[in-house]
Formats: structure tokens, C-alpha cells, sequence
């Protein structure tokens, strides 16, 4: 008989010639386990995923739930699911008041499919500018603004009229203009290596977008519910976006998306033509009954309140001469070395040492720190301790 490691590379479709191939039987909490009783401390939540933990008491409830109530009954808009209400309108109290209207999506490159369509139909016009080594995705459009041309070439043609400016570049700003629809940036760049930029350039991003008339998109799928100490990234800057977009950590682990804007900008899709932007699974009861009960444990248990302690304890443990640099807000940290190879000797020592870590798909390095917000004070510790066992080895 076949074991799963060898039907997973014969059955399943494989996004890269070395999967890590590490086999997980369950998970709790921050930590993963194998099946032959291997324990793995989880740095990276499922790619900013599980920001409550695996399998939060609160979430399994929320499911078991809803699955004794209905799953899918029909395509998203067309009937009254209370899960999909009531966590639109938890969303909304917690958001400024800018924002009182939610579209449910499957992930977060759906929505932001979703938020450059109704860009372009609310300002008619069809330039969107991204930002170098962003990622909002891998659909067709979502691909058009990854900031990196190795991503582009195999899937050309792309979207027309996409423009790239530089993150955190003041000097770029000038290239939004009239003919912009929409200026889409991460609150916090992830896969470029977690860059965080200065407040200044945010707020000059929005002057001038409010100055030519062009939507502010912020992508929060990775910053948003409380990954870098406020519950979105965009708090910390003093500015609101016109559209924002969640997913990862909004779901508690399950697979959930949105785009959040005024009902003037959400409005458009309504006609001209009708049903114009339409999802079979988008908010899924079972997955909105998840992020609701996810959204109130961060909330109800204040995660936030300990994530700026936590990333300095990382900051205070994480010292090595092998390390260039930590960069980072909150528990959205990047340790930055010089080579590929170090990092990918690093990863392999810490998963050999129940710690997994990752890199980033446009800075490849430096190593990804994102655990979930509940890890505690030994976990920070045990994990550093193996962090720089495995820089030692270099």
C-alpha cells in the first residue's frame, strides 16, 4: 500500500519541485502534529492564517453549530443567511464608519478581483497602480499586480493598464493621476519580506489619491485581525483606505474572504449589468459562523493587547551574527540573513526540531515569524532558542 507522502506527490497537483512533505494528523492550539507523534511549534499560523490557534474552542463551536442548521442553500446575495448577516455586521462595529458594506468571498485573491472591478466601474477609468514585490494573489488579475516580472512571463498576457510604483517611495506618488482608478497597496508588504512602511508616505498616498480622485485599496489579508497589534493595519497610519480586503486570519481557519467599501462604491455591481460580480461559495455559513466566532475571541480576550510584548520578546531572544535584521510590526516579523541557502538550511534544522518557519515568495532571504497571537512567553523562548541552534550550523 501506498503511503500518503507517496500518493500526495502521485494524486495531488504540486506547486513546487520540493514540498516540504512534512504530514500532519491534527493540530491544536500553536502546534502541529505528525502521525508518528512528531509536535511541531507553528511560527508561520498557516501563513497568517490561524491568529487564534488551531482549532479555538469557540470557532469548533461555532461550526458544529451551524452544520446542525444549513451549508450551502444557494449563490451568494440572493437569500438571508443570519451567519453571513451577523458577521457583516460585527465587521462594520469594528470598522470607521466609512465602511457599511461587506462582500463575502471564498479568499483573499477573490476579493481582490471583486475590489478592482468596482473600482474601474465606479471611476470609469481602468488604470490600477500596484506596488514592486506585491502580492494580492495568483488569479489572472489578481497576477497582474505581483510587483515582480518572473511571475508574469508564463502567463501572458496579463491585464492591461496596470502601473507598479515603488512601496514606500515618496517620489513615486506622482504617478497617480486622473486616469487611476485605484492605487492597491498592503498595509504592511508580506511576501517582499515584511515591509512596513513610514506613516508619512501612507498619508501622502492618501492625499493624493483623495486629490485625483482615485480609490485607496488596502490588502489586509495578511495584517488584518490583530496580526500587528491593532485589529487592521491601516490604525496605525491615521488614514482610512476606500476598500479594504481580509481573509487568512478572519476565517480561524476556515477558508473565508471579503471586500469592504461604502455602499456608493459596493453599489455598482447591482446592474449595468445585473448580477455583475457573482460567487457560488462566497460566505459560506460555516465559514462566516467561524469568523464571527473568531472575530470575538480576539476581541473578547484582548489578543491584541500582547502582541507589541511578544514581538519584543522575539526581538530580545533573536540575537545572532548571522542575523542582518529584524523588521517587523507586531508578530509579523522577518529575520533577515544573506542567502538562500542559509534560510533554507535554517527552515530545514528547525522542522527537523519541531519549530517550522518559512520564507517569503519575493524575498527568499530571510525567514517568516508569524505565529499565532497565543503563543506564549515559553513557546517565544523554545522556538528562538531553536532558531539559533540552527544559525550556529551555518
Amino acid at each position: 500500500m501506498l503511503s500518503n507522502r507517496q500518493l500526495f506527490l502521485s494524486n495531488t497537483a504540486q506547486t513546487s519541485a520540493s514540498p516540504r512533505l512534512i504530514e500532519i494528523e491534527r493540530a491544536e492550539g500553536v502546534y502541529l502534529y505528525g502521525p508518528n507523534g512528531e509536535r511541531y511549534l507553528d511560527l508561520v499560523s498557516g501563513f497568517a492564517v490561524s491568529n487564534i490557534g488551531h482549532r479555538h474552542p469557540r470557532v469548533l463551536e461555532a461550526i458544529t453549530t451551524q452544520l446542525d442548521r444549513f451549508l450551502h442553500v444557494t449563490v451568494y446575495g440572493e437569500f438571508v443567511q443570519a451567519p453571513q448577516v451577523a458577521l457583516a455586521t460585527q465587521l462594520l462595529a469594528v470598522l470607521p464608519d466609512r465602511f457599511n458594506s461587506v462582500y463575502f468571498t471564498n479568499s483573499g485573491t477573490e476579493a481582490t478581483e471583486g475590489a478592482m472591478k468596482i473600482a474601474k466601474k465606479f471611476t470609469g477609468r481602468r488604470q490600477i497602480i500596484a506596488a514592486e514585490k506585491a502580492y494580492h494573489g495568483s488569479t489572472q488579475g489578481a497576477l497582474s499586480l505581483i510587483g515582480n516580472p518572473e511571475y508574469h512571463r508564463a502567463y501572458a498576457p496579463l491585464l492591461p493598464d496596470i502601473e507598479f510604483i515603488r512601496y514606500n517611495e515618496p517620489g513615486h506618488i506622482g504617478k497617480i493621476t486622473t486616469a487611476t482608478a485605484a492605487v492597491i497597496l498592503e498595509a504592511v508588504q508580506g511576501e517582499a519580506g515584511i515591509r512596513v512602511p513610514d506613516i508619512s508616505y501612507m498619508q501622502a498616498i492618501r492625499k493624493r489619491c483623495d486629490e485625483t480622485g482615485t480609490l485607496l485599496i488596502f490588502d489586509e489579508i495578511q495584517t488584518g485581525f490583530g496580526r500587528t497589534g491593532e485589529l487592521f493595519a491601516f490604525q496605525h497610519y491615521g488614514i482610512e483606505p476606500d476598500i479594504l480586503l481580509l481573509a487568512k486570519g478572519m476565517g480561524g481557519g476556515m477558508p473565508i474572504g471579503a471586500f469592504v467599501a461604502n455602499k456608493a462604491v459596493m453599489d455598482v455591481i447591482k446592474d449595468n449589468p445585473m448580477l455583475g460580480h457573482i460567487t457560488t461559495f462566497g460566505g459560506h455559513p460555516v465559514s462566516c459562523a467561524a469568523a464571527l466566532a473568531s472575530l470575538n475571541v480576539i476581541l473578547n480576550e484582548q489578543l491584541m493587547a500582547d502582541v507589541g510584548r511578544k514581538s519584543q520578546l522575539f526581538r530580545h531572544h533573536l540575537q545572532h551574527p548571522a542575523i542582518r535584521e529584524i523588521r517587523g510590526v507586531g508578530l509579523m516579523l522577518c529575520i533577515q540573513l544573506d542567502t538562500f541557502e542559509q534560510v533554507e538550511s535554517v527552515s530545514k534544522y528547525c522542522a527537523e526540531n519541531g519549530v517550522i518557519i518559512d520564507w517569503f515568495l519575493h524575498c527568499t532571504t530571510a525567514l517568516r515569524v508569524s505565529p499565532p497571537l497565543i503563543i506564549s512567553d515559553d513557546d517565544i523562548a523554545m522556538a528562538c532558542s531553536v532558531i539559533l541552534n540552527g544559525l550556529d550550523r551555518l
